[in-house]
Formats: C-alpha cells, structure tokens, sequence
C-alpha cells in the first residue's frame, strides 16, 4: 500500500483496502481555509497542521495514515505468525530445548513468552471490545505459571495455537473497530489505538521470532514487513520503546545517528529516541535497515551483524551496543 512517506496531492486520493478513498499526505499552497481540506473534511478526513515551509503548508490526514499502519501491522503478524508456523514444525527436540537468540532462553521457552503474551494480548482485546473481562495481575501471573510449567513441546504447540487467535481475532476487526478502538495501556501516555496495540505485539513478536530463527541460521533478519511497519511505530506512538531499550548516559556526546537512506534517525542525548527525520547527522548506520532495529533491541552483537554494517562519525558500532544492551 504505501511506501516509506509519500506526499501526494489531496486530488490523487489513494484507495485503501476497505474500498475508502483516503489522503495518507496532503500539501496545499493555500492556507488552512481553503476549500478543497473543508471538502474533504466534509468526507470524514481529519488533519492535523504539518510543518509551514515558505507559503506551503502541509496538512496531514492523521487518522487515515493510523487505520493505514494498523492495517499494515497486522499483515505483518500475519506474515510473522506463518513463517514461525513454518519453523517451529522443522524444529527437532534438542532444537526445541536448546539456546535461542534471547540469551537466557531456550527456543521453547521463547515460544513460551510470546505464547501467553498472545493469550493475554487476546484478552485485553477481547475486553476493549466488550467481549469479556480485562485481564488483571492475578488473570497474568495464572497465565506466566501455567506456560512455565508446560514442557517444550506443549510450549511450541501453545504458542502456535494462542498466536493463531490472536492474529485471527486482529484480523476480523471491521473498518471502524480498526479506526475507533482504543485500549489503556499502563505505561502510555494516553489509550493505545488499534494501530499502537497492535505495534506493541508486533514489536514482542519480530524480536522474538529472530530469536527463534538465528538459532537455525545465524544470518537471519528481521522480516522486511515488520521492519518496515516499526520504524514507523516507534519513532511515533510507541517511541517510549526505545527510551526504555536505551542507555543514553553510555555516551558523552550528542549524538544524531541517520540510518542509512531511510529518512530516519536516532538520536542519543538526555535520552534515547528514533525519529522520522534527520536533523544535523553526527554519524550514519551503513547497512540493511532491519539491522538497526536488532542494534536498537540488544540483536546485533558481532556474531550477528552483517559484514555490510558499519557506522561512521562521532560514535561507534561498540558504543552503539553498549547503548543498547538488550533484553
């Protein structure tokens, strides 16, 4: 659908996948009051004021763009979840039972944390939509303990099961759950929408699946969808992610690392953050886009980098690392 961040004319509406036109970026050199955002406003298309460059101002359709990367997001657990499928049945016992990229789990038991992440994930959504009660600590922690005491194999089979569900239940939402929905999630600012609810378990699942895959081939990425869909979920609604995921006081120095050609950066000061801009780079990330997003959650140690990544300016790929530790 869309790629990276187009600007297209509010005259070349696009169509989305419910059959709705819609505007993902809109540029008009006529001020706010013109007629043509009053007309489309008229049409159910919301915006917000953009950045003023000269006598243009750019207007952006802001819920149109969230139903556009809820959409998108869950295609990508989609693809995530079926390509696990895929891995999990080659897996043989000692596979199952062996290390896993996440460095104090076994395979099975990465399987075991992404499978009753899923079923309360499913119940917390479940619950937005009135079809049941919202999960509480007691409803977690009877979860955690019954995935603890499953044994590996049970862990790799609930774990297909329950991610299953919840991608079939992510799936089903009509148009205007989609655009509508909105979930408390504790450490966000304000109630998640469909698109950061389902950004915040496509970031558990693309990490974790890597875990799960680089124990089978130490080549492995992150999958082109997810990357795509997380730059732009965490240098939004979910960039307090990357807060959490970073050390900022490891480095002395400002830093403003531009990752590649994408049109992203991070940027390292009093804290961490991705941005959807560059703004005075100090140092660039060379290298597949998927391999900054590993460096960012703690998966680009050395046996995993590949050999076309390198950083350049003021900062380190080492320094870089001890920034990100992981978890």
């Amino acid at each position: 659908m869309r790629e990276g961040k187009p600007r297209v004319s509010c005259r070349k509406s696009l169509v989305s996948p419910y059959g709705t036109q819609y505007v993902t970026y809109a540029s008009f050199p006529q001020p706010l009051g013109s007629t043509d955002p009053i007309a489309l406003a008229a049409k159910g298309i919301r915006f917000r004021r953009g950045r003023r460059r000269g006598n243009i101002e750019r207007l952006v359709a802001v819920g149109i763009v969230m139903t556009d990367l809820a959409i998108r997001t869950i295609e990508a657990l989609r693809q995530e979840h079926d390509a696990l499928v895929d891995v999990a049945h080659d897996l043989t016992d000692d596979r199952l039972s062996g290390p896993s990229g996440a460095s104090e789990w076994s395979v099975a038991q990465v399987f075991s944390h992404l499978g009753s992440g899923g079923e309360i994930t499913l119940a917390s959504l479940n619950a937005a939509l009135g079809e049941g009660e919202a999960p509480d600590g007691d409803f977690n922690r009877a979860v955690w303990a019954r995935w603890d005491a499953m044994a590996p194999a049970e862990q790799r089979a609930g774990f297909l099961e329950h991610d299953r569900r919840l991608v079939e239940k992510l799936e089903s939402l009509t148009p205007e759950q989609v655009e509508s929905l909105t979930m408390p999630i504790g450490f966000l600012p304000a109630p998640a929408t469909a698109a950061t609810f389902a950004g915040l378990r496509l970031n558990e699942v693309a990490n974790h699946s890597w875990d799960v895959r680089v124990a089978i081939d130490s080549a492995a990425g992150l999958r082109e969808a997810s990357a795509t869909a997380l730059f732009e979920q965490l240098s939004g609604d979910l960039g307090v992610l990357v807060g959490f995921a970073g050390k900022a006081e490891s480095i002395d120095e400002r830093v403003v690392l531009a990752v590649g050609d994408t049109g992203y950066s991070v940027v390292i000061d009093d804290g961490v953050s991705l941005q959807s801009e560059v703004d005075g780079a100090t140092a660039t990330f060379a290298g597949a886009p998927e391999a900054a997003l590993r460096l960012i959650f703690g998966r680009l140690g050395s046996a995993y980098t590949p050999d076309d990544v390198t950083v350049t300016g003021n900062v380190t790929l080492d320094q870089l690392r001890e920034v990100f530790p992981g978890f």
